[in-house]
């Protein structure tokens, strides 16, 4: 009797394999990733993912083991989008999730990352697009209480092998994964994943392709920018830049937090990069891909990683950050339309010309 039933697992199991070796093979050109959707999908008020499902036509519907939310696609599987945040864990669990699927052979495809952020009025206004050149952990390191640190810090942050926020956070210089010399043409990742770097080849012709971009821009994003008096950033018409994406699980908000941030891109980069923006998500989701990379599953070095402003990351002046940071809420920020506007239209340019033909030669 246990004979016959194993018999018939087997069996089973043979036939499961067999009906998964006939399904349709996806060969993506593009992905789409986004961290997060309001509620449905289309019909509804837009989360990261809502236009391109739309604007793309992306109707088909994909479910995945191990995937928080569907795999959308079009009719010819040239294009789908994920939604696979918050945070940087479920990215990366995810996007492994995806990978894994031997529906989906992702060895070729480019890599679209977009998602609203917040951003120093030092570095740009609201609806600015942000190009991403080093993604920087935030959440990788030591932290003492600044009411319990040395009276001489600037903040109670330092690297997690350090003991002292002066102190570079390097290995060894023997060590065969330290990156003291970033590459020019391929993507690339420190010893403990608390940086990337993108691949500034194919960086360079995104940001090419769109840097004369204008970008919409409402009464009321013009309003709060006039508040930020003395950042003439924070009051530009919107456009196109490269910068650095600083990436913690914490949301946080205020004039000492930016002021940290722009410490710790400079520092864990060893100045090589200017902060841009700040969301909590791109750590893990580059981590994933690198993986994945590393097993045969995907390439990162065509991966590119689109941020766009929806809010400030500080209060402006004659307010305090409680009150900034709690006067707009995360689907209402004063920015928040616009960005996801912005998103899809510096994106799509892109998706695009890789669609039609038109990606650089790429080196890896």
């Amino acid at each position: 009797m246990v004979r016959w039933l194993v018999a018939v697992m087997i069996a089973g199991l043979v036939a499961t394999t067999g009906l998964r070796a006939q399904e349709e093979v996806l060969r993506p050109k593009v992905v789409v990733v986004s961290y997060f959707e309001v509620g449905a999908d289309t019909g509804d008020r837009p989360g990261e993912a809502q236009f391109w499902i739309e604007r793309d036509h992306l109707d088909r519907v994909i479910e995945v083991p191990g995937m928080t939310h569907v795999v959308r696609a079009n009719a010819d599987g040239s294009e789908i989008a994920v939604v696979v945040g918050p945070g940087q864990i479920r990215p990366a669990v995810n996007l492994m999730a995806l990978g894994f699927d031997n529906r989906f052979d992702l060895r070729k495809s480019y890599w679209l990352i977009n998602g609203i952020a917040g951003v120093s009025p030092e570095d740009g206004s609201l609806g600015m697009a942000f190009w991403t050149d080093y993604v920087v952990n935030g959440d990788l390191l030591h932290f003492i209480d600044p009411r319990e640190m040395p009276k001489e810090w600037e903040d109670g942050y330092y690297a997690i092998d350090k003991s002292r926020p002066e102190e570079q956070p390097r290995v060894d210089a023997g060590s065969a994964e330290d990156v003291r010399t970033w590459s020019k043409d391929a993507a690339q990742i420190n010893w403990r994943g608390t940086v990337v770097q993108m691949n500034p080849q194919l960086l360079d012709w995104a940001y090419g392709l769109t840097r004369e971009m204008k970008l919409p821009q409402t009464e009321p994003m013009r309003a709060l920018g006039a508040r930020y008096k003395g950042f003439p950033k924070a009051q530009a018409v919107p456009g196109v830049s490269v910068g650095a994406n600083i990436a913690t699980e914490t949301f946080w908000h205020g004039a000492k937090m930016d002021a940290w941030a722009h410490r710790w891109v400079s520092y864990a980069t060893d100045g090589r990069a200017r902060m841009g923006t700040t969301s909590m998500n791109d750590s893990g989701a580059m981590v994933a891909l690198y993986s994945l990379t590393k097993a045969g599953r995907a390439n990162w070095n065509r991966a590119l990683l689109l941020r766009t402003a929806s809010n400030f990351d500080r209060q402006p002046d004659g307010m305090t950050a409680e009150q900034s940071a709690n006067g707009e809420k995360h689907a209402a920020f004063t920015g928040y339309a616009m960005s996801l506007e912005a998103a899809y239209r510096v994106g799509s340019k892109v998706t695009k010309a890789i669609l039609a033909g038109n990606e650089p030669a790429l080196n890896p």
